[in-house]
C-alpha cells in the first residue's frame, strides 16, 4: 500500500497541546482559569479547564471545596463531573469545545506549535495517473484492509467506464479513481445526491466553519467547485444570514433546490436558519418560516417525511444538548412543535435518524458530553408516541458522528467514533424486523471508520451504491469511498418460523393509548417471517427449538443489560442528590452559627434622629457583616427608627 504525506492537520496528542497552548494553559491554574474567563463564556472556561485537568491528570482525586468558594467549586465541579472519561477522549473533547468557540484558533497556533508532516497509511494514491485510451498506462489498483487480513482489489478501469455501475464488488469498500478539484478535507459537513451528483456544503476543517460547495459526478468521477451566490431575494440581506460558514448543519434535497438546516456557527442566530440553494441558478435564499422555530444548534437530525422535514435533538450554541421534536411544513413553511407521549431518547446529538414505512422514525445512537449511545428509539409519526424496542442480531456498539442511509426497508449504519476510536463496522437494520446485521468490516484508520463523515446512495440499473465522504479519525478527510450493498441480490435468505420478540416488529408500537411493555408481552403468542441472511459456507440450520432457546437467552440478556444500565443511572441520579443535599445542610449550618452570634450580640446600632434620612445604601456600606442583603425602615417610633434588617432568609431588629 501506498503512503502519503498528511499535513491537514496536528495528530493526538501534539494537537491537543497546540490547543491548550493557545487557550492559555502555562502551568499555573489560577491564573490559567482568569485567563479562560476573559476569552470564553464562564461555561466554557470551566469545561475547557475541567477537560484539561482529565486529560492531564486523570479522574478527579482531590476533595470538594467549600462551596462559598465559588470559584474553586465551579474548576472541581467541572472536573470531578467528568468522572472517568478516558484522557485521551477528554483531549478530543478539548480541542472540539475550542473549535466550537474559536473556529480560527488553528490558523493562529502556529506561534505555539509547528505542524509535523505525518506519515500516514492510505488506502490508495492521493494522486491519480489518467487512464490512456490504447496507450501503455496500466490502471492504478485501489486497496483497502477487511477484517480477515485480505485486500479488497478494483482497478482504473473497472470502474471509470461507467462510474457507479461498473462497482462489480459486493459489500466491500472501494476508493474510486477520483479527478478534479478535491474539496478540502473536512468533516461534519452537509452531502446529499441528486441525479447522479452528490453535493457536498459546508463542515469544519482544522477548527474552521467552511461554506463552499462542491459537486462530484458520480459517473465520471469528477470533483467541481460551484461558485455560490446570492439570490435576488436575498440582496438587502447581510451575506452572513446566506453566506455564513457553518458545521453541523443537515442537507436536503427537496424539488430543485438543496436545502440547508440548522448547524454551528461563528455567530449564531437565536433560532434555526433555513437556507434553500438552487441548482439552476447556483443561487442561495433565505427561507422565510412562519410559527415559533426551534433554538439554533447543530448535530441534530433532520428527516424527509413526506411533504415535512422532522428535526430531533443536538446541541444548541451554549453546548446543551436536546431532544426535543419539531416538525417543517415545507408547503407551508410552519413550525410545530411535537409534544409526543411515551418517553422520548435521552439529549444527544450526532445521533442518525430515518423514516420506515412513511409513518415511524427511528432514532439510533449519539452522544453526550462524556457518554456515547446504542439505543434505539421509536417514534409512531401517527400517533406522536415514543417507544423502545428490543433491537436483535448482532446489536452495534455505541457511537456517535455516524452516518446512516436507506435502502429499502434496510438501514445502513456507518463510521461514528465510541470515545476510543472511530468505528470500523458498517452494519444495517433490517427495519421490519429490528434485527442488525454486519456488512463488513475494515481495519486501521481508514475514513469509512471517522466521525463525522457523510453518507449518500444513488442508483445504476436498479442496483444501490453507498457514497461516503470525509471524517475525522485523528486527521481530517477528503476521500470517496463506495460500497455496493448485496442484501438484495447476492446474500441467501432462510425464512424461519419463531416466536415474535419484544418489539420485534415496528409496526407493533403504534396506539398512543395502550402501554408498549404489555403489548409487547402479548406479541410473545404471535408468529413473524424472520429473514436470516447466512453465508453460503454457514453451518447447518439449528432446529426451531434451538433457536428459540438462544433467542430466549439473547432477549434476557439484553433486558439484564437495559436494567443495569438503568440502575447505574439512577445510582448516579442519587449520589448527585446527596451530593446536592449534603450542600444544603452545611450552608444551613453555616447560617445558624451566624444567626446565632447575631442574637447573642447586637451586631450593629446606629442612632439616627426622628427627622434624619440615612440612606441604605450607607448602613449595608458600613455594616461590619458581609451577608447582609437588604435593609428597610419598619416605622417611626418618637425619635427611634425600628430597622428590620434581613439577612438571608432570617430577619433581626435593630434599634436605631
Amino acid at each position: 500500500m501506498a503512503m502519503a504525506r498528511a499535513s491537514s492537520g496536528l495528530q493526538y496528542p501534539e494537537r491537543f497541546y497546540a490547543a491548550a497552548s493557545y487557550a492559555g494553559f502555562d502551568g499555573d491554574a489560577n491564573s490559567t482559569f482568569k485567563s479562560l474567563t476573559s476569552k470564553f463564556s464562564k461555561e466554557s472556561a470551566a469545561l475547557l479547564y475541567g477537560l484539561y485537568q482529565q486529560a492531564t491528570f486523570g479522574a478527579c482525586n482531590i476533595p470538594e471545596p467549600n462551596s462559598w468558594k465559588v470559584v474553586e467549586h465551579t474548576k472541581w465541579k467541572s472536573w470531578s463531573g467528568l468522572g472517568n472519561t478516558s484522557p485521551t477522549e477528554a483531549m478530543r473533547l478539548f480541542v472540539k469545545i475550542l473549535e466550537e468557540d474559536d473556529p480560527s484558533w488553528y490558523s493562529r497556533a502556529s506561534n505555539f506549535v509547528a505542524e509535523p508532516v505525518v506519515d500516514v497509511q492510505m488506502n490508495h494514491n492521493s494522486k491519480v495517473e489518467p487512464v490512456v485510451e490504447n496507450g501503455n498506462s496500466f490502471p492504478e489498483t485501489k486497496t483497502i484492509s477487511t477484517e480477515n487480513g485480505s485486500l479488497t482489489e478494483t482497478q482504473d478501469k473497472d470502474i471509470v467506464v461507467e462510474g457507479l455501475g461498473s462497482v462489480a464488488m459486493y459489500d466491500q469498500w472501494i476508493a474510486p479513481p477520483i479527478s478534479g478539484q478535491r474539496p478540502k478535507a473536512r468533516y461534519e459537513h452537509g452531502a446529499a445526491v441528486v441525479q447522479d451528483k452528490m453535493y457536498i456544503y459546508g463542515g469544519n476543517h482544522n477548527g474552521r466553519y467552511l461554506n463552499d460547495i462542491h459537486v462530484l459526478d458520480l459517473r465520471s468521477w469528477t470533483w467541481s467547485k460551484i461558485e455560490a451566490k446570492a439570490g435576488a431575494e436575498s440582496l438587502e440581506l447581510p451575506s452572513p444570514v446566506t453566506f455564513a460558514p457553518c458545521a453541523g448543519h443537515s442537507l436536503i434535497p427537496w424539488e430543485n433546490k438543496l436545502l440547508s438546516i440548522a448547524g454551528h456557527t461563528k455567530d449564531p442566530a437565536e433560532s434555526i436558519q433555513v437556507r434553500a440553494f438552487d441548482l439552476q441558478s447556483n443561487t442561495w435564499s433565505p427561507l422565510k418560516t412562519y410559527g415559533k422555530a426551534p433554538v439554533s444548534r447543530g448535530g441534530q437530525s433532520v428527516t424527509l417525511f413526506g411533504t415535512s422535514l422532522v428535526i430531533f435533538g443536538g446541541q444548541d450554541a451554549k453546548r446543551t444538548l436536546l431532544n426535543d421534536l419539531h416538525i417543517l411544513d415545507l408547503e407551508t413553511l410552519t413550525w410545530d412543535e411535537i409534544d409526543a407521549v411515551g418517553v422520548p431518547p435521552s439529549p444527544r446529538s450526532d445521533h442518525a435518524a430515518a423514516v420506515h414505512a412513511e409513518r415511524y422514525l427511528l432514532i439510533f445512537g449519539g452522544g453526550s458530553h462524556a457518554t456515547c449511545f446504542n439505543d434505539l428509539h421509536v417514534l409512531d409519526l401517527q400517533a406522536m408516541e415514543w417507544s423502545r424496542p428490543t433491537q436483535q442480531g448482532e446489536i452495534p456498539t455505541p457511537r456517535a458522528g455516524h452516518a446512516g442511509v436507506t435502502v429499502g426497508e434496510n438501514w445502513f449504519i456507518v463510521g461514528g467514533g465510541d470515545n476510543k476510536s472511530g468505528v470500523s463496522e458498517t452494519v444495517v437494520l433490517n427495519m421490519s424486523t429490528l434485527v442488525w446485521s454486519v456488512v463488513t468490516t475494515v481495519q486501521g484508520r481508514v475514513p469509512v471508520a471517522s466521525e463525522g463523515l457523510s453518507l449518500a446512495v444513488s442508483s445504476f440499473n436498479g442496483e444501490d451504491v453507498l457514497v461516503s465522504f470525509g471524517g475525522y479519525n485523528g486527521r481530517y478527510n477528503s476521500e470517496v469511498y463506495v460500497l455496493k450493498p448485496s442484501h438484495k441480490s447476492t446474500l441467501q435468505s432462510k425464512i424461519i418460523e419463531t416466536p415474535v420478540p419484544d418489539s420485534v416488529a415496528v409496526q407493533n408500537a403504534t396506539n398512543a393509548t395502550r402501554d408498549p411493555e404489555s403489548e409487547f408481552e402479548a406479541g410473545q403468542e404471535g408468529k413473524i417471517r424472520e429473514i436470516v441472511m447466512d453465508n453460503v459456507d454457514s453451518e447447518p440450520m439449528k432446529s426451531n427449538g434451538e433457536q428459540s432457546n438462544i433467542h430466549l437467552v439473547a432477549t434476557l440478556k439484553s433486558e439484564k443489560e437495559e436494567l443495569e444500565s438503568l440502575l447505574s443511572k439512577e445510582n448516579m441520579h442519587s449520589l448527585q442528590l446527596k451530593q446536592e443535599l449534603s450542600e444544603a445542610e452545611n450552608r444551613n449550618t453555616e447560617l445558624y452559627k451566624v444567626t446565632r452570634n447575631l442574637k447573642k450580640k447586637k451586631p450593629y446600632e446606629l442612632k439616627l434622629s426622628a427627622n434624619a434620612i440615612w440612606p441604605a445604601r450607607k448602613v449595608l456600606d458600613s455594616s461590619p457583616y458581609g451577608c447582609v442583603s437588604c435593609v428597610f425602615l419598619l416605622k417611626k417610633k418618637k425619635k427611634k427608627i425600628n430597622l428590620l434588617l434581613f439577612v438571608s432568609q432570617y430577619y433581626f431588629p435593630l434599634s436605631v
